[in-house]
């Protein structure tokens, strides 16, 4: 990790919702912002991964892209491995491959739904990193098999591969077979800190995903982002809110509440501004230094509001 009194390096999470014709002048403001990084997300059926992520190299000079995340379920590895290379190879140092489990809904329309979600993600990242570094590849694992497969054009420097997982067993895993790792929103000190511990690795990268919206108002930047957190009563959020103090009353309300609309709207302003980067930005900024101090090496920030252009803008009084 990054020392803990300089911040998180920060990035943008860029919404797969984002019309394909206002893609590259989005990226293109994220890099003159002067941004870190720009994380794609793979959400079905919206834009795919690696088409959003040649775009957003070729149509920028300096701006890293993350791919965050690509369903281990959903892509072969060897064929994977070919478009990480070609996208590594054209824009050396820029990319950051994240993989993970998918959405099991998702997977479940598209029959790509595996019996044992663990086991693939840990043979995929295994083999993904093995032909990124040049090596011929024969494995004969549960779900991946190749046989005598190797990258015809290998990158000089091979992109880093991250896990994007939650849950306890999910997080061990990665702090064993990956070299970092993705949390999804919302991330708190202290989901980190819990993260940090099943992880159990000092040399890991996490970059944590967080609903954001900055604003003098700290009314007004609520407003914008509380919809957006509707999701944190759901069952795949639990392993984000479980070690938060009061998930049992956030748990009650939701269950108390016949939609995620109605639940998002009574959540307490107190634990809006536990749940996301939200308020004043000097407020904020000590959001991102309490992130960082638990383990976030760097925050991809997800703009919240009616028009993305004006809330990324207004995120950019954080840098």
């Amino acid at each position: 990790m990054s020392s803990h009194t300089e911040g998180p390096r920060l990035g943008i999470t860029v919404s797969p919702h984002i019309p394909a014709r206002d893609f590259v002048p989005y990226v293109h403001r994220i890099e003159q912002l002067g941004f870190h990084e720009a994380w794609l997300v793979e959400d079905c059926f919206l834009h795919g991964a690696f088409a959003q992520a040649a775009s957003a190299l070729a149509a920028t000079s300096s701006l890293r892209v993350g791919l965050g995340i690509i369903p281990a379920a959903a892509r072969n590895v060897a064929f994977a491995a070919m478009e990480v290379a070609t996208l590594a190879g054209m824009h050396p140092g820029r990319l950051t491959v994240g993989v993970g489990h998918g959405i099991p809904s998702w997977l479940d329309q598209t029959g790509a739904r595996p019996p044992s979600p663990l086991t693939l993600l840990e043979e995929y990242i295994h083999v993904l990193r093995q032909l990124l570094a040049g090596d011929e590849v024969n494995f004969d694992g549960r779900y991946i098999r190749l046989r005598e497969v190797r990258l015809a054009h290998v990158p000089q420097a091979a992109p880093p591969v991250y896990a994007g997982v939650r849950g306890p067993k999910s997080l061990q895993r990665s702090g064993k077979f990956a070299q970092g790792t993705i949390l999804a929103e919302p991330v708190t000190p202290e989901y980190l800190a819990f993260a940090r511990t099943q992880i159990a690795s000092a040399d890991h990268q996490v970059v944590a995903y967080n609903f954001a919206s900055i604003d003098d108002d700290p009314r007004v930047a609520r407003s914008r982002v509380r919809s957006s957190l509707a999701v944190v009563g759901e069952p795949d959020w639990e392993p984000h809110v479980a070690v938060l103090d009061f998930a049992a009353e956030l748990a009650e309300l939701r269950r108390s509440l016949n939609s995620a609309g109605a639940f998002a709207a009574a959540l307490p302003d107190g634990w809006v501004d536990r749940l996301a980067i939200v308020g004043r930005p000097d407020v904020a900024r000590e959001q991102l230094l309490a992130l960082h101090r638990s383990g976030a090496d760097r925050v991809a920030l997800i703009p919240a509001g009616p028009d993305p252009f004006s809330s990324l803008d207004s995120l950019a009084r954080l840098l």
